[in-house]
């Protein structure tokens, strides 16, 4: 896999924010997907509530899975469940009520029983940065038993 890239500082009042070129990560490893900010996911001011963001990660790497060759929903069918066990976003501006956001979602590390997805909110012009997290999942059977995901799940995600 690619790396996510190389970093270009860009200094705005006193917040220095890394912007991400992609120089060395294929673009086949990137999936970027094109929200809309709901009225329900704001407060009275407008600004995107924090917690959303969480659901936007999970729109993002449910259309990574995809673009990969797989829907989660198939995974679960057999029996297997992404649990999160960490998760992380540092917010560095405001998502506004009816802006179009674009989550980008990677992949970070792929083993059989671990995985970990990273992410970028960005404005819909791909400059400005809005957050950036992770999270990481372990993957655990039916009862709740860590298990190695299956071969075939993991060649789509490594592809």
């Amino acid at each position: 896999m690619g790396r996510w890239g190389d970093g270009v500082t860009q200094t705005r009042d006193t917040d220095t924010v890394t912007l991400f070129e992609f120089r060395d990560t294929k673009m086949k490893d990137i999936v970027d997907i094109n929200i809309r900010v709901r009225y329900a996911e704001t407060d009275q001011m407008g600004v995107a509530y924090y917690a959303n963001y969480l659901v936007w990660f999970e729109v993002g790497r449910s259309e990574f899975c995809r673009e990969k060759g797989f829907r989660y929903a198939d995974l679960e069918a057999l029996g297997y469940r992404l649990v999160v066990s960490d998760v992380h976003c540092r917010y560095r501006n405001s998502a506004k009520y009816d802006e179009t956001i674009v989550v980008r979602t990677r992949l970070k590390h792929l083993n059989k029983r671990l995985i970990t997805f990273g992410y970028q909110v960005l404005r819909e012009d791909r400059v400005e940065m809005i957050a950036e997290g992770e999270t990481q999942h372990i993957c655990v059977d039916s009862h709740g038993k860590t298990k190695s995901l299956p071969e075939k799940f993991l060649h789509y995600l490594a592809r």
